[in-house]
């Protein structure tokens, strides 16, 4: 049987292992209380969050930081890794960092996430995946309504430059650096909603119940 024009060729298609990085490292000061550890529908946000995560991506490597400890405890059972990053204070790229050094030699890719955006799905990820499996483009980036934001994926030929950037914002320097390489996902812009201050709660909750 002849393959059909939309059928994509086995020689094309990117084996080998895609791993997570959570970003959950930081200390909810807009909060004023640790977010990871607020229930959504029915369990802490970072176990929602590393759930969806571990459904699609192996390894996950999770980033701990701030009260490292009580959220340990929320990933009991969950198959993913802890990396603890001392420097958490000085922003999330110090994160990003001891989570790209966390990984396990052999890694094809990694899709990076943050632990604070419950409306991130595990299909969303799997897409991400699929996407970068099936094309050659050494990333995938998520567009909520024209916001380029995670998760977003990276091959590990960009591993060296991500750890290597200095200052703000370095996963997003990576992204205009090779956004003329990039393959894009689109998403719907309530999908961006993270937990940053108390309003947000009560939004991600009316959307979660929307949906639901």
């Amino acid at each position: 049987m002849m393959p059909s024009k939309d059928s994509t060729p086995v020689s094309s298609v990117r084996t080998g292992p895609v791993a997570g990085i959570v970003l959950a490292a930081g200390s909810s000061t807009r909060l004023g209380r640790n977010k990871l550890l607020i229930p959504v529908q029915g369990e802490s946000l970072i176990r929602r969050t590393v759930s969806s995560a571990a459904a699609i991506l192996d390894p996950v490597i999770v980033v701990l930081g701030h009260e490292a400890e009580r959220v340990t405890e929320e990933l009991t059972g969950l198959p993913c890794r802890s990396a603890l990053n001392p420097d958490h204070a000085r922003g999330i790229n110090s994160s990003l960092r001891a989570g790209l050094a966390a990984l396990p030699d052999g890694v094809r890719a990694a899709v990076v996430l943050l632990a604070d955006m419950p409306l991130v799905t595990s299909g969303m990820i799997s897409d991400l995946v699929q996407r970068y499996r099936t094309s050659a483009a050494p990333l995938v980036i998520s567009d909520y309504d024209g916001v380029l934001a995670p998760p977003l994926l990276y091959d590990q030929s960009l591993f060296a430059e991500l750890g290597a950037m200095e200052g703000e914002g370095c996963g997003k320097q990576v992204v205009r650096r090779h956004r003329e390489e990039a393959e894009v996902l689109t998403w719907a812009a309530t999908a961006l909603t993270d937990l940053d201050v108390p309003a947000d709660y009560e939004r991600i909750q009316s959307l979660l119940a929307t949906e639901s």
